[in-house]
């Protein structure tokens, strides 16, 4: 059962995504699971993986209910409002028993404040997910996010932590640090995990191939084995780069060096053990 762990779908007539203005052109519009799943089909992708795409609740439960009429859907990684813990744990509470319901989100990269995350009431909120034996999505795109990570996994070891987009490496810079050494540290903490996802954007021009990104996806393989990297997507986000197709065919090429199981870990397992599909 092949997974992609990152898939966005979002409905401009219900739900206000700040950051989605009409200067992102061709992605500035309604997106449906209808839309994709026939190239989810033909990929043979079985199920998803819904990740959150506003910092609202109306969002979450919009997935939620897309979750409800479609098989597809194994997860969704929702949002609550990590700064008010009481808040956060009523609404974690009310989903909690949501047979897709698997972690949270916020997106940090939008805060103003790079120490978002060291804000003493999000540490509190994320040890109510780790109670509650859910995951946390981190999508950072400042070395203080990975940062931030490092020391949020070792303070909370019973918390998973999935970092979003290969934790945005330089792509096309001469120095991989130091998101290098941030993303070996990472990886020596059990309870984190990394996404393959987003990486067909990555890069300054917004545009990156399988031979800018391979270092990056080895140095990754290694620090944190096959079985804590998982696929995703990045739908539809991706098709500012190309099609799914192509999103697919470049993680294919990216790992073809991997063995038959590694690989299963990749395109299943990992999804699987990070955030604990039904």
């Amino acid at each position: 059962m092949t997974v992609d762990a990152h898939l966005h779908l979002w409905d401009l007539d219900r739900v206000e995504y700040p950051w989605l203005t009409a200067a992102l052109g061709p992605i500035h519009r309604t997106f449906a699971l209808t839309e994709v799943a026939p190239q989810l089909e033909r990929a043979g992708v079985d199920r998803v993986v819904l990740v959150q795409a506003a910092n609202s609740l109306e969002d979450s439960e919009a997935m939620f209910a897309v979750a409800a009429d479609s098989p597809l859907v194994a997860g969704v990684v929702a949002w609550v409002d990590l700064l008010d813990p009481r808040a956060a744990a009523a609404q974690l509470d009310r989903w909690v028993g949501h047979p897709v319901f698997a972690g949270v989100r916020h997106l940090i990269h939008d805060e103003p404040d790079p120490d978002w995350l060291a804000r003493d009431a999000v540490r509190e909120s994320l040890a109510l997910l780790a109670s509650r034996d859910l995951t946390f999505d981190v999508v950072g795109v400042l070395p203080r996010h990975l940062e931030h990570a490092l020391a949020i996994a070792a303070e909370l070891p019973g918390l998973r932590l999935v970092i979003d987009h290969l934790g945005t490496p330089p792509v096309g810079a001469a120095d991989p640090e130091p998101w290098r050494g941030l993303m070996t540290r990472l990886g020596e903490h059990p309870n984190v995990f990394v996404k393959l996802s987003g990486l067909t954007t990555l890069g300054p021009a917004g545009r990156a191939d399988a031979a800018s990104l391979r270092p990056f996806v080895d140095h990754v393989l290694a620090a944190f084995g096959a079985e804590r990297v998982l696929y995703g997507g990045d739908w539809p986000v991706s098709t500012l780069a190309g099609p799914y197709a192509e999103t697919w065919e470049t993680t294919h090429d990216l790992v073809s060096q991997l063995s038959a199981g590694e690989s299963l870990n990749v395109f299943e397992g990992a999804a699987d053990r990070a955030y604990h599909l039904g």
